[in-house]
């Protein structure tokens, strides 16, 4: 990976995993740059990674080769807003904020920007993340593959090849732990009023959720349908707790759930 100069406009949790997974890396924390409005939060950064920090976006901006934009998207206007006496046209951008087009990032900013746009999803914070990515005509090669590799330090990464393509990440991948969250909570609270204690609960539902998600990365060339119908015994245990989710259409509740992600983060296109 190439040690280009990085910026992170913003130090959230976000951005504290990426600079943690390219610092453990090897990536040269000289190189990194974050700002924070909070003197405590950029004295914590360096001594944590070892980062430069500045409480100044564009004076990070102006020496940075990537810009990263980690705030929210509620300010993300008022932010770009301060970086646009930066000259942008040789830097890339790259925007993890959900629900700001590129059209509209552009506006921000005053002019169009190599732009790439991400979306993780949480579990960038224990290294496990799943981004989409959405690179607009401008950018290069590249830059496109220097998006991948900082991405994948905190995870696994697919490019789409329109940006609507984003929301259908989000819909997959950047809200789908909250569901899996759901699904064993509710298994949880399940275990718990048939007689396990919380702790075991969880134990019993935590470590069969890793299993199985381990079983489908180890299994790349089985169909998941077929791991499913693997561990299903035909009149068993497993057969009638899968025939009852089915009388009450699961997979017609997941595909509903994932569609209602995706309208909502059209309408929030709208919003920013």
């Amino acid at each position: 990976m190439e040690n280009r100069k990085i910026a992170f406009i913003g130090a959230g949790n976000m951005a504290r995993s990426i600079i943690a997974g390219l610092t453990s890396s090897g990536y040269d924390s000289s190189n990194i740059t974050a700002t924070d409005p909070n003197k405590e939060q950029r004295d914590l950064l360096t001594t944590l990674y070892d980062i430069n920090t500045t409480g100044d976006n564009a004076e990070a901006a102006n020496n940075a080769d990537v810009i990263v934009l980690a705030v929210k998207p509620q300010i993300m206007e008022l932010v770009c807003g301060g970086l646009t006496t930066v000259d942008l046209s040789n830097k890339l951008v790259i925007s993890i904020a959900a629900g700001i087009s590129a059209t509209r990032l552009n506006t921000f900013l005053e002019t169009e920007v190599n732009l790439v746009r991400v979306m993780p999803n949480t579990p960038a914070l224990v290294s496990k993340g799943m981004s989409g990515l959405y690179a607009t005509p401008l950018v290069s090669d590249a830059d496109k593959t220097f998006a991948s590799q900082l991405m994948q330090a905190v995870g696994k990464v697919c490019w789409v090849n329109e940006e609507s393509g984003i929301n259908n990440v989000i819909a997959a991948a950047g809200s789908a732990p909250a569901y899996f969250f759901l699904f064993m909570e509710a298994m949880q609270n399940e275990a718990i009023a048939q007689g396990f204690d919380k702790e075991t609960a969880r134990l019993l539902i935590q470590q069969s959720a890793l299993g199985a998600a381990e079983m489908v990365i180890a299994n790349a060339d089985i169909d998941i349908s077929t791991l499913r119908e693997q561990v299903t015994s035909k009149g068993g245990t497993t057969a009638e707790a899968l025939r009852t989710f089915n009388e009450h259409q699961l997979t017609e509740i997941v595909a509903k759930a994932m569609q209602a992600a995706v309208s909502r983060a059209e309408e929030m296109e709208k919003l920013f």
